[in-house]
């Protein structure tokens, strides 16, 4: 064998040694967060504080047992599947209902008060990414969020419907204007390359209808498959989510937007395979991609820079309960009683993986400061560390909630016609289910 190919040969198997290593390492984790919460239970914290905990501690700044480089891949598809999960969640009717109103409302609040302090910050020259900055101070990480909130039982209800709609918002308004502000040079172009995806959404949310209307025996083959070897609806949701990640990364717009997008046109072609669809989706996306991602998060995390900063970290987080959450207190005042408004505070001013992509453009092009990049990733870090376990915890507390229950909750000044219990959250399942 010639030196050159003997020497990439090993570096290749070095390579995949790592990896191996490296995803030995995130699967212990992943496998016994759950076993440590139920051998303790008065440890009452979502199963994602462990991932994230168990990824700094096996990462390079901490035990070093892995690279997190050298799982990426996985971690990105795990990415995918948080968002498309998120979306899948969102009924679309929400948007038309009061809840929709008031988190657009909540969001469009958020966006002025963070452009306000935004630019404090920056005349007081602690801030010199202006945009990536203020967006991140809107951004809420329903993704990261929904195994919390369905494990907790707060997807049900009038609760539910809320911070379902927060959470959309949250996710969805951010991811683009990401990609109109900070995605393409050009603005004009941006918007018809958001556009062109939607569009692409659209036609391919209609694909059933077509499917029904002239190509039954395709339809037929697709659904009698899909408990078969051949597994086709989930191969085809696995198409789906990778097609749109691959169209959003051509159009040079964040990845999470086709996640996200790809999870709203799976819910419209689910149809009556939704309850079988759903349990296939939570085993390979709770069940291995999604923590590993969690556990690679961690990984990530600049622990030296945080250490040399902290007071960084605090204000960030500080100005994310601020600027994110408490909006809530007032927009959703006869809605909800003013302990779900606190936890419609907490979990809408929960902030992560928007984070990470902010600074990685603001680094990318030079414009964030080092120390405020790992400042307010640590920041969102800790936003999922603390403000879920806050909000369970209070859920927990209510003596007006059942589990299983809608909690009783006085009617809106103005009554709006009752949506059903299930109008944007499907049911819950088990708490021990993976997530």
């Amino acid at each position: 064998m010639p030196p050159a190919l003997a020497c990439t040969t090993r570096t290749t198997l070095d390579d995949i040694g790592t990896a191996l290593d490296t995803l030995l390492a995130i699967l212990v984790v992943a496998a016994f967060a759950p076993v440590v919460l139920g051998l303790l239970p008065w440890l009452r914290i979502p199963q994602v504080v462990l991932l994230l905990a168990g990824g700094m501690v096996i990462g390079p700044q901490g035990l070093g047992l892995g690279s997190p480089v050298s799982i990426q891949p996985l971690a990105d598809v795990g990415l995918g599947f948080v968002f498309l999960l998120a979306g899948y969640e969102i009924d679309q009717r929400l948007y038309r209902q009061d809840a929709g109103r008031r988190a657009f409302l909540a969001w469009v609040v958020t966006a002025v008060v963070a452009v306000g302090v935004t630019a404090a910050l920056a005349a007081g020259g602690l801030v010199r990414a202006f945009v990536p900055v203020a967006l991140g101070l809107t951004t809420t990480a329903f993704g990261t969020l929904v195994p919390v909130l369905r494990e907790s039982g707060m997807l049900q209800g009038r609760l539910g419907r809320h911070l379902l709609a927060g959470g959309a918002m949250g996710e969805l308004l951010p991811i683009l204007a990401i990609a109109v502000f900070l995605g393409i040079g050009d603005r004009y172009v941006a918007l018809a390359s958001v556009g062109a995806v939607l569009l692409l959404a659209v036609l391919l949310s209609l694909m059933p209808r077509l499917l029904r209307g002239g190509r039954a025996r395709l339809t037929r083959v697709i659904t009698d498959g899909q408990h078969e070897t051949t597994q086709t609806t989930l191969r085809f949701t696995v198409l789906l989510l990778i097609l749109l990640l691959a169209v959003t990364d051509q159009f040079h717009l964040d990845a999470v937007l086709g996640a996200f997008i790809a999870g709203m046109v799976l819910r419209r072609w689910a149809g009556t395979a939704s309850p079988v669809l759903e349990g296939k989706l939570d085993v390979i996306g709770y069940g291995f991609f999604v923590p590993i991602f969690f556990v690679y998060s961690g990984m990530t995390v600049d622990l030296r820079a945080i250490a040399q900063a902290p007071l960084r970290l605090l204000l960030f987080f500080g100005l994310m309960l601020a600027v994110r959450g408490l909006p809530a207190l007032l927009i959703y005042r006869g809605a909800l009683p003013f302990r779900q408004r606190v936890q419609t505070m907490l979990v809408t001013a929960t902030a992560l993986p928007l984070l990470v992509a902010l600074t990685e453009i603001g680094l990318r092009n030079g414009t964030m400061l080092p120390e405020n990049a790992a400042a307010l990733v640590g920041a969102g870090v800790l936003t999922v560390l603390v403000f879920p376990t806050l909000a369970v915890a209070l859920h927990r507390r209510d003596p007006a909630v059942e589990p299983g229950a809608e909690p009783t909750v006085p009617e809106p000044a103005v009554p709006e016609p009752a949506a059903p219990d299930d109008a944007g959250a499907r049911p819950i399942r088990e708490p021990d289910r993976p997530g």
